[in-house]
């Protein structure tokens, strides 16, 4: 009886014994320029120890270029479009794949139909990579873009997942300032109106609002949680009136929140700054015209757009650049 034939290593054997990533050994393999020199060598005594032999099919794809980028958004459409935060990041993106000479491609992954349009886009690598925004945990969207070669850059980190390349912002030290900041206009009944819970940036905004209450010898109270998108903010408001009637300050995730709360707040019959007073985050146009203009942590959204695509540049380009945390800072206005 014939034995039966020995498995073929996979790309993925040979990442795994040279101790680098799947997308670092292909470049190695497709004989791409700046890659470090150990990995390089690293990568090679894999293949010899593995006998690896490499797809000429695989390869000769992997070395066609697109000249384009997907921008992949996980999320519910309506309130992707309604979000104007997703707007800036298009913005900054778009303008960053431009000077490079590649297209952007907006891919919504919100269905099972749109998340398997976008696997066989990737499978048939007919972009040169892809930008990944607003992943939650678990997300399905993580076990598509795993099993590219193609190089991927994270807007934010996922729960439970620390990524290659990301680009983020300082959401911890943001909101830890936004706490302060209320703290020190002599607000010590403060409460959070947090974003969801499998959702890093939520998670990250609320130890900084754990963070700020504690180093000042104040009680953390338990938050309510919203969407991120407008009307949740006033539901979540109406709740923390109802557990603590008197509270006098709110940090609330985002603007998109922020602002509804502060209609809550109105309806309820508090007067803010007065009665409570309110910070924002992200530092939308909205926070400009509410009533009142709106004290907020910036984030420099568009930059955010413009860094994750110019790291993914760097990385089509077979380089090993490192990932980024952009700074934050407070915005004050009236509502504090």
């Amino acid at each position: 009886m014939a034995d039966a034939p020995r498995r073929k290593p996979t790309l993925d054997e040979v990442a795994e014994r040279a101790g680098v990533s799947r997308s670092a050994a292909s470049r190695v393999l497709n004989n791409a320029p700046h890659v470090r020199r150990d990995k390089r060598e690293a990568v090679q005594r894999a293949i010899r120890e593995l006998d690896y032999v490499p797809d000429t099919t695989a390869r000769a794809l992997a070395t066609s270029r697109r000249n384009a980028a997907a921008l992949v958004i996980s999320g519910e459409t309506p309130s992707i479009f309604a979000d104007p935060f997703f707007a800036r990041v298009i913005v900054g993106a778009s303008a960053a794949l431009e000077e490079a000479g590649l297209h952007l491609m907006l891919c919504l992954a919100a269905s099972d139909r749109s998340r398997r349009r976008l696997e066989e886009l990737l499978r048939a690598r007919g972009v040169d990579g892809v930008l990944l925004m607003a992943v939650r945990e678990n997300d399905p969207v993580l076990h598509i873009v795993g099993g590219t070669e193609l190089p991927v850059v994270f807007g934010g980190r996922p729960v439970g997942y620390e990524p290659p390349w990301y680009v983020d912002v300082d959401n911890v030290g943001g909101a830890r300032r936004a706490t302060e900041h209320l703290i020190g206009r002599g607000r010590s009944r403060v409460v959070m109106i947090c974003g969801p819970l499998d959702s890093q940036v939520s998670r990250a905004r609320h130890r900084g609002y754990r963070e700020a209450m504690i180093l000042a010898g104040l009680e953390p109270l338990p938050p309510e949680y919203g969407t991120f998108a407008r009307p949740t903010g006033a539901a979540a408001m109406a709740g923390l009136l109802e557990r603590h009637p008197d509270l006098d300050g709110v940090f609330a995730a985002n603007d998109n929140m922020a602002a509804d709360a502060l209609r809550a707040l109105r309806e309820a019959g508090r007067t803010v700054p007065g009665d409570v007073a309110v910070v924002g985050f992200d530092d939308l146009d909205i926070a400009k015209i509410t009533e009142p203009p709106l004290t907020t942590v910036h984030q420099p959204i568009e930059a955010l757009g413009r860094e994750m695509a110019r790291l993914l540049v760097r990385l089509v380009a077979g380089e090993e650049p490192n990932s980024l945390i952009l700074p934050t800072e407070l915005v004050t206005r009236a509502s504090t």
